[in-house]
């Protein structure tokens, strides 16, 4: 019996015509050769992952909590996993007052996006975002029918001008912005942290339009320069302030674990929109992962990864100083924290088109503009120094340059 390709084209919904496949994960699959440099994932390093310390943690917790483990929880997360997390970031923040009705554990912060985006966002809804800004969150928002306005990044935040006269551009149209959405910690894909100026003036500017801002904190933790800088949550009074956070990029992606802050009545229809999704997060990953935080093992582990990611970031960028070509206008961010560099060429150069002559010369970068939420640029790429050992980093960047090098001549 022959597939009916009308009817199921009819019985699709509109959301699914949002939809586009990822842009990084279809490119992923060109450089999947093993001969191949690789800058495009966003993975941490797999030296990061704390194996043995896991294989007790889990033969122990089985034999403690195996019945609880192996049986659905609660939706709002496991109770002494948001304890400790609650606990932690009151000590990293010194805000008082957080109980469990601040806080929901997610299967990752991807699954937060999504949520998120289900919560606030009618079809046609305005959503602010950063140009360019995280591809999971365009894309989480994009499945809801979001109309994504881009205000652009500059070495220390968004353009605050330019952000202020779009919300008035908007307001004047009789439209309104549901949320901004924001990465303001080292930046994905920028690299990028914001000022505490800006940080203060984007509450100031959300709280006098009345939007709702999100803040998704993956990398906030992995700062390898000068003074950490508050949460947006730390700074905001009023409850208009949404953070995510995820366990991936700093103790391990695959266990899918992350967690939203926010005020109790965002949390608590957060808990329905859950229970109609996957109705709890996996409890054998929440106890595991609860057990191996009481046993102290969390905060050297991220102290680990940043002596590793420093090292790693520092290599890259002299071997840009050393391999990438002179005085042909190339510039590229220095962060002090994260896991990426955002490179810019000439206007002139397009790096979709470079990104194949890039893998001829067996290396891979992620093409800038799969990053903007609106009116993409093509001169810019990102790179990922986590992954890649120092020795793919040095080689990697040799053959990048000799790329640029050709295409800039």
């Amino acid at each position: 019996m022959s597939f009916n390709d009308e009817m199921f084209e009819k019985s699709l919904s509109v959301a699914i015509g949002s939809m586009k496949r990822s842009v990084i994960r279809e490119l992923l699959k060109l450089v999947e050769k093993p001969e191949i440099i690789s800058f495009a994932g966003g993975l941490p390093a797999p030296t990061t992952f704390p194996v043995e310390e896991l294989q007790e943690i889990v033969s122990n917790s089985l034999g403690k909590y195996g019945k609880t483990m192996l049986q659905y929880g609660s939706t709002e997360g496991d109770s002494r996993l948001r304890r400790l997390l609650l606990e932690r970031f009151a000590k990293q923040t010194n805000i008082k007052g957080l109980d469990d009705k601040n806080i929901i554990i997610v299967s990752a912060s991807q699954q937060a996006l999504d949520m998120v985006g289900k919560l606030f966002i009618d079809r046609g809804d305005i959503v602010l975002v950063e140009n360019p800004s995280y591809l999971g969150g365009l894309s989480a928002f994009n499945s809801y029918g979001a109309k994504m306005v881009g205000v652009d990044l500059e070495d220390d935040g968004i353009n605050i001008e330019q952000f202020e006269q779009k919300i008035k551009e908007i307001y004047s149209s009789g439209k309104k912005v549901k949320f901004f959405y924001t990465i303001p910690d080292f930046h994905n894909p920028a690299g990028v942290c914001y000022s505490l100026e800006k940080r203060k003036k984007i509450l100031e500017i959300a709280n006098k339009y009345q939007f709702i801002i999100l803040e998704d904190a993956p990398y906030k933790e992995l700062r390898y320069e000068n003074e950490d800088l508050p949460y947006l949550y730390q700074l905001d009074s009023s409850g208009i302030v949404v953070t995510l956070f995820t366990f991936s990029k700093i103790y391990c992606p695959g266990l899918r674990l992350g967690w939203v802050i926010g005020h109790p009545k965002i949390i608590d229809k957060l808990v329905v929109i859950k229970q109609a999704v996957d109705l709890c997060t996996a409890p054998f990953n929440q106890i595991i992962t609860a057990e191996y935080m009481e046993r102290g093992f969390l905060d050297s582990r991220i102290e680990k990864n940043k002596q590793l990611y420093s090292k790693r970031k520092n290599i890259m960028l002299d071997a840009f100083e050393k391999y990438f070509p002179k005085g042909k206008g190339i510039k590229w961010t220095k962060p002090e924290g994260g896991l990426f560099l955002w490179v810019t060429l000439p206007e002139k150069i397009n790096t979709e088109d470079l990104f194949f002559e890039a893998i001829k010369n067996n290396v891979a970068y992620v093409i800038g503009s799969a990053f903007y939420g609106d009116q993409p640029k093509f001169n810019s790429f990102r790179m990922n120094f986590s992954y890649p050992n120092e020795e793919d980093i040095i080689e990697g960047v040799k053959r990048l340059g000799k790329v640029l090098d050709n295409a800039l001549s």
